[in-house]
């Protein structure tokens, strides 16, 4: 199909309906444009809640959103469910499952996906989180690795069925580390009878000396000692060697025994084809102008996970948070109009407005400008910013019930393995991965 053969006003295609693709058809509510947004999914995912989706916490409903719902009043605006293959700048289109698509204007907000850095043995043994399907079948496995080892006879069978080992201390890898161990701490002896507290173990492994690296040395040491006062082994500064789904090896020679590794060590922009090469920077991030166009592009823009502004106050780009996006969405949005209107575009300037994690019940940290604090009122706080950024007034009931239930508790979720989890034909052994690939 072409979309734009029929069209009244100027054509805004949205490439992604993360936090950023989200606020880019917000801002342009009512205004003269036609926008199309496209998606592989109908619904918004919160990521920052997947790993409670993933610990049996919350269902995966509870924190996606329908995106025909939630512009269900906005005029202008179209979604369709489509992926997007290529760009072809020369002609204004785009190559997608559901046929070309043209646009006067384009946002590429197509977020990142789990970076292995290139392991395809790695890749294929350990776990993602990156989006609902992922964090569904990390569910099922916990869940199936914690039954297998009910079965088995002796301490030294169970032990790679109860050794989980995560990988990357990044908020990701604290706040799922953190969950763990309250289901170790919690839940395990309610559930599980057969087993004891002592024999799961939680590992979180990192190549850098810290945890939460982009946080402050304040907030990265109170979350160590919150992490190891649960009973998770921190391992900092130490590399992954391998892993071939029964034992994972380190630089050094030390290795564990574990059938549960969880990959968070990394993100890598989703790029579709037809960008410039030469424009692909460190993390698969395109290269941008100060008003989030690609360089040497007019009307062709990237936010978010996938972008790269590169200046110097910011050698490195921005960090890859919501609130990046959220405010890079926003600005596109607005600089759109001004380009419509005939108006000069001001540059972007990114608002840090602090990083919160949290690593269990009464544990967070707060990086919140000069003020940097841990426990029980960071706690809070980030609970309440998670409340209110969820959409939909009935996700956020749903979501703040079960976290009561849960305080009171200390046994929320449901912890249902709906389906057996499967890794997409994951090969036995390494003999075999080298036969595949």
């Amino acid at each position: 199909m072409n979309v734009k053969d029929n069209a009244k006003f100027p054509k805004v295609v949205i490439i992604g309906g993360g936090f950023g693709g989200l606020q880019v058809a917000a801002k342009l509510k009512d205004k003269p444009v036609d926008v199309l947004m496209l998606d592989k999914h109908n619904y918004h995912t919160f990521q920052p809640l997947l790993y409670q989706v993933a610990t049996g916490s919350l269902e995966a409903e509870s924190i996606g959103f329908s995106l025909r719902k939630n512009f269900s009043s906005q005029k202008n605006f179209r979604f369709q469910i489509a992926e997007v293959s290529k760009v072809n700048p020369e002609n204004n289109t785009i190559e997608t499952t559901i046929g070309e698509v043209a646009y006067d204007y384009l946002v590429i907000a197509t977020g990142s996906t789990t970076n292995f850095f290139g392991n395809k043995e790695i890749e294929k043994f350990a776990l993602p989180m990156k989006s609902v399907p992922e964090a569904l079948n990390l569910r099922y496995r916990i869940l199936q690795s914690l039954e297998q080892a009910t079965l088995l006879p002796n301490k030294d069978d169970r032990e790679p069925y109860l050794s989980f080992v995560l990988v990357g201390a990044g908020p990701t890898g604290v706040e799922l580390a953190g969950a763990l161990a309250e289901i170790r701490n919690n839940i395990l002896h309610k559930d599980y009878p057969e087993l004891k507290k002592e024999d799961m173990k939680v590992y979180l492994v990192d190549f850098l000396p810290k945890v939460l690296g982009p946080m402050s040395d304040e907030a990265s040491k109170g979350a160590t000692r919150f992490l190891k006062d649960m009973g998770v082994e921190v391992m900092l500064g130490v590399k992954v060697d391998s892993y071939d789904g029964e034992e994972i090896k380190f630089e050094g020679g030390k290795s564990i025994r574990t059938k549960n590794v969880i990959w968070s060590a990394g993100v890598m922009g989703v790029i579709p084809d037809g960008v410039n090469k030469d424009l692909i920077v460190r993390g698969n991030k395109i290269k941008v102008d100060a008003n989030c166009r690609i360089e040497g592009s007019e009307n062709i823009f990237a936010i978010g996970d996938v972008a790269a502004m590169i200046t110097d106050d910011t050698p490195k780009g921005h960090p890859g948070v919501a609130q990046v996006a959220i405010q890079q969405g926003k600005y596109v949005g607005e600089t759109i109009l001004q380009t419509l209107n005939g108006e000069a575009n001001t540059p972007f300037k990114y608002n840090d407005k602090g990083s919160l994690a949290t690593i269990g019940r009464n544990k967070a940290v707060a990086d919140l400008g000069k003020i940097k604090f841990q426990g029980f009122f960071a706690w809070l706080i980030w609970m309440f910013v998670h409340l209110i950024s969820l959409l939909g007034f009935r996700n956020k009931i749903i979501v703040f019930v079960n976290w009561i239930a849960s305080y009171i508790s200390f046994n929320g979720g449901s912890r249902l393995i709906i389906k057996r989890f499967e890794k997409d034909d994951a090969p036995k052994n390494k003999n075999e991965l080298k036969d595949k690939v």
